[in-house]
């Protein structure tokens, strides 16, 4: 693990806990705590942890969602606040809104704000499940100068499927069919084709469902960062892997080039991760410049280089279109990848990111949906 890594979970795991204590003096300030714990603030703080205890049975399902989950809603909570306490001094207001009781009747106020956010939560997480778990169809269209041989080229693409993280081998096998459906000439597979908890069984499921797929052009794919596995802790090895992707059909492309029907070429990189991958102007340097290329690149760190190449067309995945809208924010702050999501071009060389067929760890998409694209190239 690189100190980057070691420094986004060590933040996650300290955010987490404070989290917890955070929430834990919230949930006491509900005006049904305060009515039946009284005046006994030890009563009121036991009472305050039944949430708290709550949310602690999802860390046994999933500790990474609960984490995010807990995180989120302190962040929130703690913006309502500030901007209630705005809202109070631009009124105003003497009393606050979550620790107020009405002298005459005896009564405690509603915590509204409180209220509020645990609405805003539920409706927000609700969303970023169904956006997660949904699968959209993306279409883009890419002019090209060059002779493609064919009127339109029709591309079907998807990314980071992680199988097992959010559906099993059957659960692709669905996905599959709906890309299908598209009748595609050629499929692009750019990563994460499984991750480091696929089982072995689903695995081959999905590799068994990429066989039944039918496209005029054949099957591409290249390796993503958790293609090979991270922690070698998984029931088949990579061998095992790249021998169900054959019986499926699927080529496997390692920093090399293959030209299609003499009509354009299909380029695999490997990933930006590997030490010692080939430069893209060293893999194209003996090609056939007046045939379309296009690359699949798992990672969208390279547009600059790519660019330069004068390859046509490059397609990636990884980002997951920023997951959430937060961590979408930060990575274009930041810089993180040449592009997060959606499509652009530099010089004559469209990019393409996808916001992947499902994800990683995390079981939410608020900044982004889950999708297969269908990419129309349009020569001369």
């Amino acid at each position: 693990m690189d100190l980057r890594w070691a420094i986004i979970f060590g933040g996650a795991i300290l955010g987490a806990v404070a989290s917890i204590f955070f929430l834990w003096s919230r949930f006491c300030k509900f005006g049904i705590v305060k009515k039946v714990s009284g005046d006994r603030k030890k009563i009121r703080r036991i009472i305050g942890l039944i949430p708290i205890a709550m949310l602690g049975i999802f860390v046994w399902m999933n500790v990474v969602n609960t984490a995010i989950v807990m995180i989120h809603m302190s962040v929130y909570w703690l913006i309502a606040e500030m901007i209630g306490k705005i809202v109070k001094k631009v009124r105003g207001r003497s009393k606050t809104y979550e620790d107020s009781e009405d002298t005459d009747s005896g009564k405690f106020r509603p915590y509204w704000i409180g209220i509020i956010v645990l609405c805003f939560e539920v409706c927000y997480f609700s969303v970023g499940w169904y956006q997660a778990h949904h699968v959209w169809k993306t279409e883009y269209t890419v002019l090209t100068e060059k002779t493609l041989g064919i009127d339109n080229l029709k591309i079907a693409m998807f990314a980071d499927s992680h199988v097992g993280a959010l559906f099993d081998g059957e659960g692709f096998a669905e996905r599959i069919k709906d890309i299908q459906r598209e009748n595609p000439d050629i499929l692009l597979i750019p990563g994460d084709y499984v991750d480091d908890d696929t089982t072995k069984e689903d695995m081959i499921a999905a590799c068994h469902a990429l066989k039944d797929f039918e496209c005029r052009y054949g099957k591409f794919m290249v390796y993503g960062n958790h293609d090979k596995g991270y922690y070698q802790y998984r029931n088949f090895t990579v061998d095992e892997l790249v021998s169900e992707l054959e019986k499926a059909g699927v080529m496997l492309l390692e920093d090399e080039a293959f030209l299609v029907d003499d009509k354009f070429y299909v380029i695999g990189r490997q990933d930006f991760s590997v030490q010692g991958r080939e430069d893209i102007n060293d893999i194209v340097e003996d090609l056939d410049q007046s045939k379309f290329m296009v690359v699949l690149d798992h990672q969208p760190t390279d547009y600059a280089a790519e660019a330069e190449s004068r390859v046509d067309l490059v397609v990636s995945g990884h980002t997951h279109g920023g997951q959430m809208l937060e961590m979408m924010i930060a990575s274009e702050l930041m810089k993180a990848n040449d592009r997060t999501y959606g499509i652009e071009k530099r010089n004559n060389t469209s990019f393409i990111v996808t916001s992947g067929i499902a994800d990683w760890a995390i079981k939410f998409k608020t900044g982004t949906v889950s999708e297969y694209c269908i990419i129309n190239v349009t020569g001369k």
